[in-house]
């Protein structure tokens, strides 16, 4: 008989981007079921699963899944929202951190639960730009559109775009952005990984962020974006083609701890 394992986790939140994370820095039983743990009728439900992993070269490694199951790029949310795990439960009262995501290295601050992460450089040559819709990575590719979309047609449009035949295989997260002035947008995004809209987007909002940047020509400044679960902040820098000191910032929360069973 398989002797039960029990996997310990934390489930958080950012702005209502919602995570389950697990400390992975020992070996874990085989692969985890990611798409049933995320499921939130018969798992614990969650946007994605983290894994905080060891690394050689900072102080942790950070390994994402989406709810589909299938290991993801950048998560700007989870990337917070693992950097505040860590310094609750791994190493307590350390508040700042260095860590890998699948992008690269970023850092963060932990003051309390607000917590202020790096997102790597964005070379504006290497983004797409028509009208009202700019394609931009920031760690993952989004397609953000200052479309004035309804509401109600909201969902039904996105998805569209995610699986349209320029997007279909690799997929890419849809954002449609509304700028109420110049230092503040609403945004709603639909995630792809977990194909539907989520309550907000990390790096959807540091993308939503910079193409309004690139809308008006601002070079530098911190705008506030408010999200289906909340407000998050984006401050940068513009140095010629390149915008750089890019911080997203935000409140997380810790919303439940658990064991998962594995036979």
């Amino acid at each position: 008989m398989n002797k039960m394992v029990k996997i310990r986790f934390i489930k958080y939140q950012g702005t209502g981007n919602d995570f389950i994370i697990v400390d992975g820095r020992n070996e874990l039983p085989g692969e985890l079921p990611v798409k049933l743990m995320c499921d939130r009728h018969f798992g614990i439900g969650a946007d994605g699963l983290i894994i905080l992993a060891e690394s050689s070269i900072s102080d942790f490694k950070m390994i994402y899944y989406n709810s589909d199951g299938n290991l993801s790029s950048m998560c700007g949310n989870g990337g917070r929202c693992i950097a505040h795990f860590a310094s609750i439960f791994i190493f307590p009262d350390q508040r700042k951190f260095t860590f890998e995501a699948p992008d690269g290295l970023h850092h963060a601050i932990i003051e309390q639960d607000h917590v202020s992460l790096s997102m790597n450089d964005v070379n504006t040559d290497s983004t797409e730009q028509s009208n009202e819709v700019i394609i931009m990575n920031t760690g993952s590719p989004h397609y953000v559109s200052f479309e004035n979309i309804i509401e109600s047609e909201f969902y039904n449009w996105a998805r569209g775009i995610r699986y349209s035949e320029t997007f279909n295989k690799e997929g890419i997260n849809v954002n449609n952005v509304n700028a109420q002035s110049e230092n503040q947008l609403n945004m709603r995004t639909y995630e792809r990984g977990v194909e539907d809209e989520t309550l907000s987007c990390g790096t959807g909002v540091t993308a939503a962020v910079l193409s309004h940047a690139l809308r008006t020509n601002l070079k530098s400044g911190t705008i506030d974006v408010n999200t289906k679960g909340g407000l998050l902040n984006v401050s940068f820098k513009r140095l010629n083609n390149v915008f750089k000191d890019i911080l997203l910032s935000g409140e997380v929360k810790i919303v439940f701890e658990g064991t998962w069973s594995i036979d």
